[in-house]
């Protein structure tokens, strides 16, 4: 029943275009979206040894958006396979535009915090994505602004995605961005961001963004707090792209006795891992544009993305993340390549805490990735 009044909306919004084509007091909306498949191959991983890899379904998205009369929408539906969350929403919100530069947006709608919409040019995101402090959703209240020479962002978030309604209820696993999970819950979150723009020859943004919030605890019912800093910087020079971002990161949850707070668990994808609950993060981003007038390839992306998260604690191990790769595009279609190497990483790895103590395997991990997109 879930499934088929899904489909009734998706049909509704596909449909609607053309009614607003005809006439242009209706609203006007447009649905775009994606199927990927991906190529995998682990060295940690015997299976991909023996078998050279393995190739399958990725995800099918929609990303309908519409405006009427100031007021905005913009969603993205993803559909994974049921061992990575199946069907979630990696963002939903309802906003109002007041001017061509201010507009609010009211639902699942994007933290303002760091380089957006990525710090990373990769198919794996950034080493920041992994502990939540990159591409990620709250349910909430957002006012943007962006002119010629700023861009600014305040915002509250109520609460993470919320898909289980107890009052008791963990945070559930099938979420597209990472959010504190288990014991804890992200609750009453202040975003604050400001990004000045620069430069003629070279275009470049400087920015400062700012985090803080509480975490509520199931099992005391009190609530602890969590902060997170950035400065971040980003220059386009001709064909050249640099990103770089420092940020910082404290995790406090009022925990039942005995239980460790130097951990936190964060979910994603159907999956949760532990975190150290304070810690830097370093990364740093180059990539180069080429691109060609080949009928069938039109642009080649190739870039260089480094990522390190300094725990703050002196018994456990830094994680490292290091990327290669390059990305192409044939008319709709986008190819991601990656030769991703990791060290005390999750998904780089065989260690799925790695995040945390990061007390498993001492040794580089790599994963060769492809990745293929229609996009329309």
């Amino acid at each position: 029943m879930k499934y088929q009044s899904l489909f009734y909306i998706l049909l509704f919004f596909t449909a609607h275009p053309v009614l607003s084509q005809q006439n242009p007091e209706r609203p006007q909306v447009h649905i775009g979206g994606a199927l990927r498949f991906n190529y995998n191959y682990s060295d940690w991983n015997q299976a991909h040894r023996d078998q050279w890899g393995q190739f399958g379904y990725d995800v099918f998205l929609l990303h309908p958006t519409a405006s009427y009369k100031g007021f905005l929408l913009d969603a993205d539906f993803r559909f994974y396979s049921t061992a990575f969350g199946g069907f979630m929403l990696k963002y939903g919100w309802i906003g109002y535009r007041f001017s061509e530069h201010d507009h609010i947006e009211v639902g699942l709608t994007k933290v303002p915090f760091g380089i957006h919409p990525a710090s990373g040019n990769n198919f794996f995101f950034q080493i920041s994505y992994y502990v939540g402090l990159e591409d990620d959703s709250d349910m909430g209240i957002k006012y943007v602004h962006e002119d010629g020479k700023w861009e600014y962002a305040a915002a509250f978030f109520k609460n993470a995605d919320e898909l289980l309604f107890s009052a008791n209820d963990e945070t559930s696993d099938d979420r597209y961005g990472y959010d504190v999970a288990g014991r804890n819950k992200e609750v009453n979150q202040w975003n604050a961001q400001v990004i000045r723009k620069f430069g003629t020859t070279a275009k470049q943004k400087a920015g400062v963004s700012g985090l803080f919030g509480q975490l509520y605890n199931l099992d005391t019912r009190k609530k602890g707090t969590r902060f997170a800093f950035a400065l971040h910087y980003v220059i386009d020079w001709k064909n050249w792209n640099l990103k770089a971002q420092f940020s910082t990161y404290a995790l406090h949850p009022k925990n039942a006795p005995g239980e460790n707070r130097n951990l936190v668990s964060m979910t994603a994808y159907g999956a949760p891992y532990q975190v150290a609950a304070k810690a830097n993060i370093y990364t740093l981003s180059f990539s180069h544009n080429f691109p060609l007038k080949s009928q069938w390839l039109q642009n080649i992306l190739l870039y260089h993305d480094f990522g390190l998260l300094q725990k703050r604690n002196c018994c456990f191990k830094n994680s490292v993340q290091n990327v290669s790769g390059l990305m192409m595009t044939m008319g709709p279609v986008a190819v991601y390549i990656d030769y991703a190497m990791g060290k005390h990483h999750a998904w780089l790895g065989p260690d799925w805490d790695a995040f945390g103590p990061g007390q498993g395997s001492n040794s580089w991990h790599s994963r060769f990735n492809i990745n293929i997109g229609y996009y329309f």
